[in-house]
């Protein structure tokens, strides 16, 4: 493991700016009751401190694929032919997992509690049987998906948008940070599916504006970070204005207790698929970063971006603000950069997003809502630059690198 960190002659001489310049900013010591949970990246009460031992792994474990023979083919599910023909568009032939131990049951009606990791496939485990429901079923009536995150909400509707090309269905995405307007005009048109998060969907209701008595099927997308984000009091509004006879699906990485009573309250007779891996990120070459100071911790962050093999780096903060200081900061160093946190827009975090997956820039800032769910591919290194505030808050923003059989490398600063 290479600690020392020295900067590339291609890197030295670059005129930079003092470190002091950006990058800091004090920890909030109170927690706004709905900004800060929500936005990703608030202040809280307090901090709780994690053995550095616990962000070092320099002996990482091969990463081990699961090799899983599917019991079905995307043709065995009795898809109409065009939604066949998107799929095979798209090149999906043999579905994963949670794929091929989801649809069947969700094609019969059933509830169902999937359990997966981010990467598996779960979008289409509901969104294709319910293309198919929504395109044969005499009054299919309307489809609700709730998602923690307006990223993940934007995710949802890309895929739904595809595998129901050319076929006449129409999705609404109703989501914060954006301008609410035409999301009304959108649910006026009659879509038959609505994605959103839950505190614009309970504010459209609120405005009389989403109306929820003629929906059959509802979807809760990463339940348990929708209640790590204090989502439970709106969700339980939401469901309230459902009818009664309706299916309902929930997919989440972990059922809580908290959880398992909203499962109980919400789904009638479920059948649950459990197809979740431990994360633990064994697979992971880790490692911390000492310093002394912001200075020195921002010229050592200058001296690790500025070496060939960072590639496709996520660094990830704690505090909005300087989050997006941070990303300004380094943009200006020569390294171009963006940011995802709660202060922005919907189209900002997403031009972001799409920046940095594009590879228009290399290096994104971002609070922790870029930690979950996100589909980011070949991220070559994760740098807490501020010590995530959980374990498993820090195993889920590890977890962005080293995927899909790829090394990853992680750095924590302490």
């Amino acid at each position: 493991m290479n600690r020392s960190f020295s900067r590339p002659a291609s890197a030295r001489g670059r005129n930079r700016r003092s470190p002091q310049s950006f990058g800091g900013g004090r920890r909030s010591q109170g927690r706004n009751s709905r900004g800060g949970s929500r936005g990703g990246g608030g202040g809280r009460n307090f901090k709780k401190i994690i053995s550095h031992d616990k962000f070092i792994n320099l002996n990482p474990k091969k990463q081990e694929q699961e090799t899983y023979v599917a019991q079905h083919t995307f043709a065995d599910f009795g898809f109409i032919e065009a939604l066949v023909e998107n799929l095979t568009k798209k090149g999906y032939v043999t579905p994963t997992r949670v794929q091929d131990e989801s649809i069947p049951y969700v094609l019969e009606g059933r509830d169902v509690i999937g359990l997966s990791n981010t990467g598996s496939g779960k979008t289409a485990a509901f969104v294709l049987p319910i293309i198919q429901k929504l395109k044969v079923q005499k009054n299919a009536g309307q489809v609700l998906i709730i998602s923690p995150t307006r990223e993940l909400a934007k995710q949802i509707q890309d895929e739904f948008k595809q595998f129901a090309e050319r076929m006449g269905l129409h999705s609404t995405l109703c989501v914060g940070g954006m301008n609410i307007q035409p999301q009304i005009r959108g649910l006026r048109q009659g879509p038959q599916v609505v994605i959103g998060t839950p505190g614009r969907l309970k504010d459209l209701i609120t405005r009389r504006q989403l109306r929820l008595d003629k929906t059959t099927t509802l979807v809760l997308d990463e339940a348990d970070r929708m209640l790590d984000m204090g989502f439970l009091p709106d969700i339980k509004q939401i469901i309230a204005e459902l009818p009664q006879e309706r299916q309902s699906l929930c997919f989440s990485a972990t059922v809580t207790p908290a959880i398992s009573k909203l499962l109980d309250e919400l789904l009638s007779n479920p059948v649950t698929i459990s197809v979740r891996t431990s994360e633990t990120g064994e697979h992971i070459s880790q490692d911390i970063i000492k310093t002394r100071g912001k200075e020195e911790k921002l010229a050592k962050l200058i001296d690790m971006l500025s070496q060939d093999h960072f590639e496709k780096v996520l660094v990830f903060g704690e505090m909005k603000h300087s989050v997006q200081k941070l990303a300004d900061g380094l943009t200006k160093e020569g390294f171009p950069s963006a940011a995802i946190h709660g202060n922005k827009s919907q189209v900002q975090r997403q031009r972001a997003l799409d920046a940095f997956k594009s590879g228009k820039v290399n290096i994104l800032v971002a609070t922790d809502v870029a930690a979950r769910g996100l589909d980011i591919p070949n991220v070559s290194h994760v740098i807490n630059f501020d010590t995530p505030q959980t374990h498993e808050e820090y195993v889920h923003r590890i977890g962005r690198t080293g995927r899909a059989g790829k090394e990853g490398q992680a750095y924590t600063f302490v």
